[in-house]
């Protein structure tokens, strides 16, 4: 689930050339009081491309995608930590971000 807001659904509408109405009739669906971006049968985003595995709005994703992966409850112990590496192969590889940034990251969406 990869929770939107309005701002965010503009956003992506811009950048697909779109109206706001239709990302939200192609791409957005209630869960209780929030809005979601859909997922396919495999339960990937619909802008995840299953070939590349690479995101199509990249430049406009969400807050939640691009906080990843600096959520406060993937920073909240060594061990959950731990967890996020192992479900993701991108954790905890690559260059190291600075404290700044991981709390600039942490502090976009509270999950």
């Amino acid at each position: 689930m990869v929770v939107v807001n309005d701002q965010e659904i503009e956003g992506i509408s811009g950048y697909l050339g779109k109206s706001s109405s239709q990302v939200r009739n192609d791409h957005v669906r209630p869960i209780g009081k929030e809005l979601s971006l859909t997922e396919r049968e495999d339960g990937d985003c619909t802008f995840l491309d299953g070939e590349t595995r690479r995101c199509l709005i990249y430049s406009v994703r969400p807050r939640q995608c691009r906080s990843w992966p600096f959520w406060k409850s993937n920073l909240k112990s060594p061990a959950a930590w731990r967890e996020t590496e192992r479900v993701c192969p991108g954790a905890g590889i690559g260059e190291l971000a600075s404290l700044e940034e991981i709390k600039a990251k942490a502090e976009l969406i509270d999950i």
